[in-house]
């Protein structure tokens, strides 16, 4: 069956470093009819199940650890019987919001999850957080960014866990190496194309 992505934004907080901000997140669901997976898991596992549908789950994806990316991950974890993916280093970050739960299975580099036939490359590109990932679709020519790339640049430094030196030569390496016509699909905001943000950037 043809893939495709199903979209929808979700509004909560992001609690880090003792601050709390209001923020929207970006849910997007890659499958077909019959099955997908979910990219991150914010605010409201009810909203993200309404865009999932009856399909089956095939794994909860998560780009990184923050808890605004992962808060409702185990809650649908357990409705819709999938597995949660998270890379390895990001597991102390994880640890800060689900303390009793760990993630199911690990993502590394280079790694490519199968959707309905399609390849779905993982890409480790720290810097937001040290176990951020991306996640590339040749055949559809989309990235899935997390926080990493935004429209209009990098995702944020400075706080714990995080560095713009390392976030930026991770965008430099792994996604600025992809086609410029490669559309972005952030973790909040609006879309992107990697051409757009290298030349904003700097190669």
């Amino acid at each position: 069956m043809a893939l495709r992505i199903d979209h929808a934004v979700v509004s909560g907080t992001f609690s880090f470093d003792g601050e709390t901000f209001d923020v929207d997140n970006n849910v997007w669901v890659l499958g077909d009819d019959s099955q997908c997976i979910v990219i991150d898991a914010p605010h409201s596992a009810e909203a993200i199940r309404e865009v999932v549908g009856q399909r089956r789950v095939l794994a909860i994806v998560c780009t990184h650890a923050h808890d605004d990316h992962v808060r409702v991950a185990p809650e649908l974890a357990a409705a819709v019987e999938a597995p949660i993916m998270l890379h390895p280093d990001d597991v102390e970050l994880w640890r800060l919001t689900h303390p009793d739960v760990e993630p199911d299975l690990p993502l590394a580099d280079g790694q490519v999850i199968d959707v309905s036939g399609h390849d779905v490359r993982v890409l480790h590109t720290p810097g937001h957080a040290p176990g951020a990932v991306c996640l590339y679709v040749p055949s559809l020519g989309v990235l899935f960014s997390g926080d990493t790339l935004f429209q209009g640049g990098p995702g944020a430094t400075g706080r714990s866990f995080s560095s713009r030196e390392v976030l930026e030569a991770s965008i430099r390496a792994k996604l600025f190496a992809l086609p410029e016509d490669t559309v972005v699909h952030t973790g909040h905001g609006d879309s992107t194309t990697i051409g757009a943000e290298a030349a904003a950037l700097g190669r």
